[in-house]
């Protein structure tokens, strides 16, 4: 049995004074307020609401259908679509997409303003209010894989008649249906294009996490590389330490180290270890237009500004580093994470790993190497007993081979992502990968952080964005043009 991702209620899970980090730092869709507006087509008809929601007769197993379906909710915007243009499709992922209404998605709705399309946007299943059964327990998340979720998209499209004029005719193959997604489902908007070649003729893959990874201590990478120096200095001091007295048994040093930042409670130093992690993980929230203000520079900010003074890009080493970060701890940062973890979030168990844990001996290390991916393993193990009798690893190796990972290479795929995305390592787009960057297959870097191409002012603030942004619809342009000529050519019987 494969588990991808399970959605999980973090409350009552911990009995430590921490959240589990394996919650927190997943690959996931930044989210913005929903602007209120009216829903008007271009020759002034009033249409309903963006926020309507549809609901579509989903298949609880494609590899069952005997057992029946469940309603899969969506939301639909068809205010620029003229007949002929294409269907932009897009599942937020592993959320609820109470938040994630259509002017949520600027980029995908340009898309089909520009096109004269209409906008779709699926819930996955399993979130949300799309569930194939009333509780999540092992058997029913059995259904929870990646190979369901893209036949979800391939159902849905062949199968959905659309409620907009004329949306009972517009299925794959009488109109052009064009696939979006960032980051897991950027990856799935990938994974889709190969397993199902030719449901969708162009897709758009923002901050895509296609290659899956058991341990994944690339996520820091770019965030040391880009966080003001002399913050990442001082959290490699700590780190240092603590892994020092590890190694060496220091049981009264780790202890005192633990009270520093009020977690003496906390037994296994591991999960103390992974407390660490969680300033860091903030790093992901971040846009072009956060600055000062923002939880991450915050953090920064305690550690490394004294009585008004900066320290250098060395820091203020190792003693200050520990007094302000445990302060901070104690005095902020302690009630943000108690307030901001309540909730759905997800884990990946089984199929993708993505375990963010401790660099390789030889490399900076803003994170413990005491955390490994059998640290996560057993967290598995322990949140779904009934599934793992010893704690799993990643099919990892099965999933890359399945949907092609980091070769992946299919025609009218769009690739956007970001230099300072935590998640860069796992897409097109990591260091040392040289993907081949093609007509066929663009790959778009910017400087921007997670899924920044997707939010339209993030293009204002930051012109390496707008470059992506402004590639990403003129190859929507050119494709959706050589659909049309297949088709008048198919029409006309010349390939025949």
């Amino acid at each position: 049995m494969m588990w991808a991702l399970a959605s999980l209620l973090l409350a009552g899970l911990a009995q430590a004074a921490i959240p589990n980090a394996m919650l927190r730092g997943m690959p996931s869709l930044p989210k913005i307020p929903v602007p209120a507006r009216s829903n008007i087509s271009p020759n002034g008809t009033a249409l309903p609401p963006i926020t309507t929601v549809y609901y579509f007769d989903q298949l609880i197993d494609h590899n069952n259908p005997d057992l029946g379906t469940f309603q899969q909710r969506y939301w639909m915007n068809w205010e620029f679509y003229e007949p002929g243009g294409p269907i932009v499709l897009m599942t937020p992922g592993e959320t609820d997409c109470g938040w994630a209404t259509l002017p949520m998605k600027p980029s995908m709705v340009l898309i089909a303003q520009q096109q004269n399309g209409a906008a779709v946007l699926v819930e996955h299943r399993f979130f949300g209010y799309s569930n194939p059964y009333d509780n999540l327990t092992s058997q029913s998340l059995a259904l929870l894989t990646i190979q369901q979720a893209i036949d979800d998209l391939d159902y849905f499209a062949n199968t959905a008649d659309l409620p907009m004029p004329g949306g009972d005719a517009v299925k794959p193959g009488q109109a052009p249906w064009i696939l979006i997604g960032g980051s897991y489902s950027g990856a799935l908007t990938g994974w889709t294009m190969v397993n199902k070649p030719g449901l969708f003729w162009a897709a758009y893959a923002s901050s895509a996490v296609v290659e899956a990874i058991t341990d994944y201590y690339g996520y820091f990478t770019p965030i040391r590389e880009y966080m003001p120096q002399n913050c990442s200095s001082d959290i490699e001091a700590v780190i240092a330490y603590l892994d020092g007295m590890y190694v060496a048994n220091n049981i009264a040093g780790i202890q005192t180290l633990k009270e520093a930042f009020g977690l003496g409670d906390v037994v296994h130093v591991d999960d103390f270890a992974s407390a660490l992690q969680y300033n860091l993980f903030d790093w992901q929230s971040l846009q072009p237009d956060v600055g000062p203000g923002a939880m991450f520079f915050d953090f920064c900010d305690a550690l490394e500004v004294k009585d008004g003074v900066s320290a250098g890009p060395e820091g203020w080493g190792l003693e200050n580093a520990i007094y302000s970060w445990g302060n901070f701890w104690n005095t902020t940062y302690y009630n943000y994470v108690d307030s901001k973890v309540c909730g759905s979030e997800d884990a990946e168990c089984n199929q993708v790993g993505w375990y963010q844990v401790g660099p390789p001996e030889g490399q900076p290390a803003i994170v413990s190497r005491i955390l490994q991916p059998i640290y996560e393993e057993r967290q598995c193990m322990d949140m779904f007993p009934q599934a793992f009798a010893y704690p799993p690893q990643p099919t990892t190796t099965e999933t890359d081979m399945m949907y092609d990972g980091w070769n992946l290479d299919v025609p009218r795929l769009f690739f956007a992502n970001g230099l300072r995305d935590p998640w860069r390592e796992a897409t097109v787009s990591a260091d040392g990968l040289y993907k081949a960057n093609t007509t066929s297959m663009p790959i778009y870097e910017g400087d921007g952080f997670h899924c920044s191409d997707l939010i339209t002012e993030n293009g204002i603030v930051d012109p390496t964005i707008a470059v992506v942004q402004a590639a990403g619809l003129m190859y929507m342009k050119e494709w959706l043009a050589e659909w049309t000529s297949v088709r008048m050519i198919e029409s006309s019987g010349l390939l025949y």
